[in-house]
């Protein structure tokens, strides 16, 4: 069973930077994809970045590109995203998401192939 618990949000200032850690509990976490979403109010889930089970590919939202790094430490079962020069619009509640496809297919962007879901943590970047 997987149970994804992230952390790290709270409230930074426009240009700051956060660092999101997200926790698995279950046994089989280096045999997954993981991704990071958020949602801000009013708007749909949107993709921020994914890497693979390995940590070797990574991939990133175009608006975040240069800003924001996905790592994971398969050992500790932790999967992170370091975001800096946050703009305000980031305001949003920022999602962990764990994929057991095959790791023969190629990282996707889309929520729908994530399997699990953690709760989210609040980020709110203010000007």
């Amino acid at each position: 069973q997987v149970q994804l618990v992230e952390s790290g949000g709270g409230l930074v200032q426009a240009g700051g930077s956060l660092r999101l850690s997200c926790a698995d509990s279950g046994r089989t976490f280096s045999t997954y994809a993981m991704g990071w979403f958020r949602q801000a109010p009013g708007k749909e889930r949107e993709f921020v970045s994914t890497i693979s089970w390995s940590g070797g590919t990574t991939y990133y939202a175009d608006s975040v590109k240069g800003r924001f790094t996905i790592s994971r430490d398969n050992a500790k079962k932790m999967v992170y995203l370091q975001m800096s020069g946050l703009k305000t619009e980031e305001t949003a509640v920022y999602y962990c998401a764990a994929s057991k496809k095959s790791p023969l297919i190629p990282l996707q962007r889309t929520a729908a192939w994530y399997d699990y879901w953690g709760q989210g943590t609040q980020v709110t970047v203010s000007s």
